[in-house]
């Protein structure tokens, strides 16, 4: 279905993600995030929690390994992604439906706590404007057709950044900090 909401929820982790392979190889992880409103209530003079919100969410591919190594229940995170209906009917003949976000973009919540990042080596592409997704699969068309491989100035990508490009010299893909310490041209 096309035109699915994007949205962003921001929450802790229910419990740790699952990590599974599809017959074709793919890595998936699944996970809930519970997102629970506060307000301050004046009267009592406390904090208030409102009910609830269980969000099931799926990540896909290379993602998913970092998601399943890298997260664990009770992290708080931010996920972006879009919102999915999967319509589906019960034994007893029932017809439901249950809401599920795919996510693009997630990371652990940098409000209470702090992060150490390790990069991973890109396989399959991953970054850049193509993002590393092939048209028809869970990225949409984002990537435009582009052979999958990286983004701009990556290895085996479909796209280099001009010669002209301030950005595009001065080591390889992903080098920030590395080479080039002459202050930007502005």
């Amino acid at each position: 279905m096309a035109g699915e909401p994007y949205i962003t929820v921001v929450g802790n982790l229910a419990g740790d993600p699952e990590l599974r392979f599809t017959a074709s190889g793919h890595a998936v992880a699944n996970f809930t995030i519970a997102q629970t409103p506060r307000s301050f209530n004046r009267e009592s003079n406390q904090w208030v929690d409102d009910e609830t919100l269980w969000v099931r969410a799926s990540v896909w591919r290379e993602a998913a390994e970092n998601v399943a190594e890298t997260l664990t229940k009770g992290m708080r995170v931010i996920a972006h992604g879009r919102l999915k209906a999967r319509s589906f009917e019960t034994k007893d003949g029932q017809q439901r439906t249950n809401w599920e976000l795919e996510v693009d973009e997630i990371g652990p919540s940098l409000r209470w706590a702090t992060a150490q990042v390790n990069r991973t080596p890109r396989s399959g592409g991953g970054g850049g404007f193509g993002g590393g997704q092939q048209q028809g699969g869970p990225g949409g068309n984002w990537g435009g057709g582009a052979p999958a491989g990286g983004g701009w100035g990556a290895p085996g990508g479909g796209q280099s950044a001009p010669s002209n490009d301030p950005w595009g010299g001065g080591g390889s893909a992903g080098s920030w900090d590395q080479g080039n310490d002459s202050p930007p041209p502005f």
